[in-house]
């Protein structure tokens, strides 16, 4: 049997920064204010990802992350487990409440294409083409320069990789080759 890994035990490769990865904010760090938004997901109560605006939420679990992007519901009983989030884009109306059964039900099948696209990167057994192709959906839907400011870590989770793994390919490309 294989040791699960967890972020607090990477450390070691990254000696030179935190392993608090986590508290890393997008765009507009001085409004950020993660146990708000953390404790409206985590309280059982739906969202929607503001569909108008280029901008989602990574979800931290235990293990993984999860990627929640625009129409996307959030919250209920789906992300109690949720023990961190990463805004990406504004926060200014990046949550919004449902307000009918319609908009809940539409919500989690955009959350449900999330999901399967990640799942599609995730099925590739090349590391690097994974963070690569994570990386390259992630540009194309936002600007180059706030999806570099995301941590590799975030990505890693996301993909399940090492973070390792994920600053080799920002680096070198897909090839990894130095």
């Amino acid at each position: 049997m294989y040791p699960r890994y967890q972020t607090a035990m990477l450390s070691a490769y990254y000696p030179n920064t935190t392993t608090s990865f986590l508290d890393f904010r997008v765009e507009e760090p001085e409004q950020f204010y993660g146990s708000d938004m953390l404790s409206q997901i985590s309280s059982g109560k739906v969202f929607m990802v503001n569909s108008r605006k280029r901008n989602g939420l990574i979800l931290f679990k235990r293990y993984h992350a999860e990627f929640a992007g625009p129409g996307a519901a959030v919250g209920g009983d789906y992300d109690r487990d949720c023990i961190r989030i990463l805004p990406i884009g504004k926060r200014q109306d990046l949550l919004l409440p449902d307000d009918t059964f319609e908009e809940r039900q539409k919500g989690y099948l955009i959350r449900r294409q999330w999901v399967r696209l990640i799942k599609q990167i995730t099925e590739n057994p090349d590391p690097q083409q994974r963070v690569q192709k994570i990386l390259d959906q992630f540009e194309q839907y936002f600007p180059t320069g706030m999806v570099q400011q995301l941590p590799d870590e975030a990505f890693a989770m996301l993909v399940g990789v090492l973070p390792q793994t994920v600053a080799i390919v920002r680096r070198f490309g897909e090839d990894g080759e130095i």
